[in-house]
This record gives C-alpha cells, sequence and structure tokens, in this order.
C-alpha cells in the first residue's frame, strides 16, 4: 500500500514540475517546434479523451452497476462524468481570459524588441495571474493522476505522461509575460516551476480527504468524475492550443495517434 502511494504520488510530481520544462524551452530554445507542439497536445488529447470514454467511465458504469443494479449504476457514473464537466468548467469560467495561461506563447516572443516593448507592471500582474491560475487548475490535475494511480497505475501512467505534455506549453505561457515584465530569467523560471507543485500539493490533500472514505462505490464516482474533467481539458484547451499553434493537421495526426497507443496498451497490459 505504501509502495503504491509514493509511487502514484511520484507520477504526480512527474506531470505537475512539467511546467519547469516548458519555462526552460522557453529560455533555451531559438524557436518554436509548432509542428510538435500540436502533435503533442493532440496526442495528449487523445490519450486523455480515449482512456476518459473508453476505460474509466466504462469501469465506473460496470464497478457501480455491480453494486447498484445496471439503471442505477450507470445513472450514476454519468451523473458523476457532467459533475467532473462541471467541476473543471466552473474554475476554468472564473479565469479571467487576460489572465489565462491558455493563452499560448512562443519562443519567439522572448526577443529583445518584444520584452522591452512589454516591460510594465501590468503584464507582471498577467504573469503572476498566470501562475496562480495555472495552480488552480493544476490542483484537480494532480488529484486526477494520483487517484488514477492508486486504483491502477496501467491507467495513471497514461494520465500522467498527457497532462504532462499539456503543463509544457502551460509552462511558457507563464514564463513569457513574467520575463516581458521583469527581464528576470530566474524568477520567470521559478514561479512557473513552482505553479505546477500544485498538482502534488492536490494529490497530498486529495489523499489525505478521501482516503478515509475511499472504497468501491466512491472510486467507481471518482473514475467518471476524472473522465469528465479530462475530457473537458482536451476539447476546451488541448484541442484549441494545438490548433493555436496553426499545425491543424499535425494536431489531429497526435489525437489519432494518442488513441492508437492508448487502444494498444489497453490491450496488452489487459
Amino acid at each position: 500500500m505504501t509502495n503504491t502511494i509514493l509511487v502514484a504520488f511520484l507520477l504526480t510530481l512527474f506531470a505537475g514540475l512539467s511546467t519547469g520544462i516548458g519555462s526552460a524551452i522557453a529560455f533555451f530554445a531559438r524557436r518554436t517546434n509548432t509542428s510538435f507542439l500540436s502533435a503533442a497536445l493532440g496526442f495528449s488529447a487523445g490519450v486523455m479523451i480515449y482512456i476518459s470514454f473508453v476505460e474509466l467511465l466504462a469501469t465506473s458504469s460496470s464497478s457501480l452497476s455491480g453494486l447498484y443494479g445496471e439503471r442505477l449504476g450507470t445513472t450514476y457514473a454519468t451523473l458523476a462524468f457532467f459533475a467532473g464537466v462541471l467541476l473543471i468548467m466552473l474554475i476554468d469560467k472564473f479565469v479571467p481570459s487576460a489572465e489565462n495561461p491558455h493563452e499560448l506563447h512562443k519562443v519567439e516572443d522572448m526577443s529583445r524588441e518584444n520584452r522591452d516593448l512589454a516591460k510594465n507592471s501590468k503584464l507582471l500582474r498577467v504573469g503572476m495571474l498566470s501562475a496562480l491560475t495555472l495552480a488552480i487548475h493544476n490542483f484537480p490535475e494532480g488529484m486526477v493522476t494520483f487517484l488514477a494511480g492508486m486504483e491502477n497505475m496501467s491507467i495513471a501512467l497514461p494520465i500522467a505522461i498527457a497532462i504532462a505534455i499539456h503543463n509544457i506549453p502551460e509552462g511558457i505561457s507563464v514564463s513569457v509575460p513574467i520575463f516581458y515584465a521583469t527581464g528576470d530569467r530566474k524568477k520567470a523560471f521559478w514561479l512557473s516551476f513552482l505553479s505546477g507543485l500544485a498538482e502534488p500539493l492536490g494529490a497530498l490533500i486529495g489523499y489525505l480527504i478521501l482516503a478515509p472514505f475511499i472504497n468501491e462505490a466512491i472510486m467507481g464516482l471518482i473514475f467518471a468524475i476524472i473522465a469528465g474533467i479530462m475530457v473537458f481539458i482536451s476539447l476546451d484547451e488541448l484541442l484549441p492550443a494545438a490548433k493555436e499553434y496553426g499545425e491543424h493537421h499535425w494536431a489531429i495526426y497526435g489525437l489519432v495517434a494518442g488513441m492508437a497507443v492508448m487502444a494498444f496498451s489497453l490491450i496488452l497490459f489487459s
């Protein structure tokens, strides 16, 4: 049990700290590889969407049906799925678009010309709010990864990888405006990096709150909620972000590849 908790927590830590990878890319890469980012974001969406409908929601429905009967169990799973959608939708709704870390930036935005034009306190506020907003978004994602890891590592691993991929461009989006405003690479990097710590924090708090109550019924509901959260993230964040990078077909190729990889991995490890 202790090993399971540790591995689940480490997976969550890995997913959260990938925001730091985004910051590092912003500071050390010369140009944004838009094809790669579009494909990677599409891949992440494909993994999340496929595993949500084929594995998580199906597992939830099966588990709850075994406890409450097929009709009632399926109803509970469906309601929990849309509760997850509503939860992440509300979090997203109360984030002002101007401070939303999903307003994407590219590495080229780090140029001196752009930085000098944008160096002001308002932009620093945007960057700081972006870091805070990203932390708020990462909190439920941390709970998602951790709770999945507690139940089924074959599901948790692809979820962690998918979330890590989607955190990379968010790391860029947080660090760029802070660097614009301050010219301080270290400050921009560390604020972006620290915002990712909300994921393991979410895992820790989720475990402390939910651990005493976890049983088959609760896990069934949690799996459906996780599915709802991930489907919304995929449709509202990942695919639009991939399109914003201007490589529509690469995003779709990545989406299909993500679904295919997830499908074959579920077959291999079933």
